[in-house]
């Protein structure tokens, strides 16, 4: 595997990648969205904090940060902390190891199963709901052709994540169960390597790596759509920070700011690109071509969400994926005001 390809699944594991946001100068940058007072300013005990943001990777968030200047006059410093995926960002943010962070929507539900202290905070939403953001995909060539033929394979599967949701969803949409396959849990790193070198049939797996796989010559043999899966990820954050007004004040400017850098990304998309391929490693055609599957939007979270998220729960549990039921209403504290939605910032 090269270094790139090796980079992009993430098989660092979990890493601190920026220790504060420098201003660059740059005539390009956004203006950050004003904080909930209007300003830093208003808030001299922001000086005191640092937070970590944690980052799954596959959005660009860090490049873009520094290339809009986003935090430059929080107030307050950010760090990045980059992981793998989702389940561990969510335990991050329990322990309070980092303050925020945006994962899939089965990280929360196994999270909560395990009595994790987070809250699910506000949705990012896909600009492009009709296009999936994961996929079941197999290799060039397989002779697999439906959901069915999966009876009996091997599906590598990163376990707890939004791919878990999507797999389970898929099976049960064709008569089939978790028995009825070789679920293979694999992080990022080790299923690409198992897809790459067929050591598994088929593999559930999100962007950029399911992209890329397909313009590498896999092909899709479910999308991550509804009914089977959710196109939305949800932000958590740690109960620590929620809990203190003044972070959780300092806490919302930032979902505000980090909100805002998406805004301008989509509307900046050779930016966006570029910021994209700098952060994953991969070749600036790639982010181009693969750009619109990571252009999303962030609001507070809805009534729907939380019924979207309750059922995926029921759904685990009834499939034994967890064992203990997990009320979605209780781990939800939207940070965000009524009506926010970051696709009208800039």
């Amino acid at each position: 595997m090269s270094r790139t390809t090796f980079r992009l699944f993430g098989a660092v594991g979990v890493l601190a990648l920026t220790a504060g946001l420098a201003a660059c100068g740059s005539s390009s940058k956004a203006a950050p969205p004003a904080g909930p007072s209007g300003s830093a300013a208003s808030h001299p005990e922001w000086s005191k904090y640092t937070f970590t943001i944690g980052d799954n990777g596959g959005d660009g968030s860090q490049e873009l940060a520094k290339t809009t200047g986003a935090f430059d006059n929080a107030g307050y410093k950010v760090k990045f902390a980059r992981f793998t995926f989702g389940p561990p960002l969510v335990q991050a943010a329990a322990s309070g190891d980092i303050d925020l962070g945006s994962v899939g929507d089965v990280p929360p539900i196994t999270g909560a199963a395990k009595e994790f202290g987070f809250k699910i905070v506000a949705v990012t939403r896909s600009l492009t709901p009709t296009q999936p953001a994961e996929n079941i995909i197999v290799p060039k060539g397989s002779t697999i052709r439906t959901l069915v033929d999966l009876k009996g394979k091997k599906l590598a599967v990163p376990q707890g994540s939004s791919a878990h949701g999507l797999a389970l969803n898929a099976l049960k949409s064709v008569g089939l169960t978790t028995k009825d396959v070789q679920l293979t849990f694999l992080d990022p790193a080790a299923g690409a390597t198992a897809f790459a070198t067929g050591k598994v049939d088929a593999w559930a797996i999100w962007n950029p790596q399911s992209a890329i796989a397909v313009k590498q010559g896999a092909r899709i043999l479910a999308k991550g759509l509804p009914p089977i899966d959710q196109t939305s990820n949800y932000y958590v954050a740690s109960e620590k920070s929620l809990n203190d007004p003044a972070r959780r004040a300092a806490l919302t400017d930032l979902l505000k700011r980090l909100s805002g850098e998406f805004a301008w990304g989509v509307k900046h998309p050779d930016e966006y690109a570029a910021a994209l391929s700098k952060e994953e490693g991969i070749p600036l055609a790639d982010a181009k071509s693969i750009l619109t599957t990571v252009e999303t939007r962030v609001t507070p979270v809805e009534p729907a969400d939380i019924t979207a998220e309750q059922k995926l729960s029921d759904a685990f549990l009834e499939a034994g994926q967890i064992t203990k039921k997990v009320d979605v209403a209780t781990v939800t504290d939207s940070l965000l005001p009524a009506g926010f939605d970051s696709s009208k910032l800039g």
